[in-house]
């Protein structure tokens, strides 16, 4: 009987624990999802919505705001964030999951792309789909080109090499 009794309340744990996960993932994925389409309104980095993404980190219009989105995004979703539009932010080696071309990113998971010019990564985002050779990802103030100062929210395909680190942030 108490070998049944143990089975159980791990049984009940695991799928509880599970079902938190996918429930967090799936937050994520729909609220980053409802967002495609967001433009800025004159084209700096303005806009009712853009301006609600800066405000979830303490900035108002005319800021970048790739981290931003994701910072929004996440606390949507009750996750704990840094606050932070500064896309390096992202990246503390206690969430890191992916670098180096190793490790296994997830659907919500934020990735960062590094700029040489920068010195620094200086676009984030979220992995939608990990494939062999690309990345299907959402992404705020970028555009068709992939730009890290676009006009809006968007779903891109891009190679798998272009993503430098990606961090999980869920509870």
């Amino acid at each position: 009987m108490a070998k049944n009794t143990i089975i159980c309340i791990y049984f009940l744990f695991f799928t509880n624990s599970t079902r938190a996960v996918i429930l967090t993932e799936n937050c994520i994925q729909n609220t980053y999802s409802a967002e495609i389409g967001v433009r800025e309104a004159t084209g700096k980095n303005d806009g009712e919505q853009v301006e609600k993404y800066l405000s979830s980190t303490g900035l108002g219009k005319g800021n970048a705001w790739c981290a931003a989105f994701v910072n929004w995004t996440l606390k949507k979703c009750g996750i704990k964030t840094i606050n932070s539009a500064w896309s390096p932010s992202w990246f503390p080696a206690s969430k890191v999951v992916y670098e180096n071309g190793k490790g296994s990113p997830q659907t919500g998971d934020v990735f960062g792309i590094y700029f040489s010019s920068k010195k620094r990564i200086a676009h984030v985002g979220f992995i939608d789909k990990w494939g062999d050779d690309y990345v299907i990802t959402v992404e705020g103030n970028t555009n068709n080109a992939g730009s890290r100062e676009g006009d809006g929210v968007y779903k891109k395909r891009r190679l798998k090499r272009q993503i430098y680190k990606v961090s999980r942030w869920r509870n």
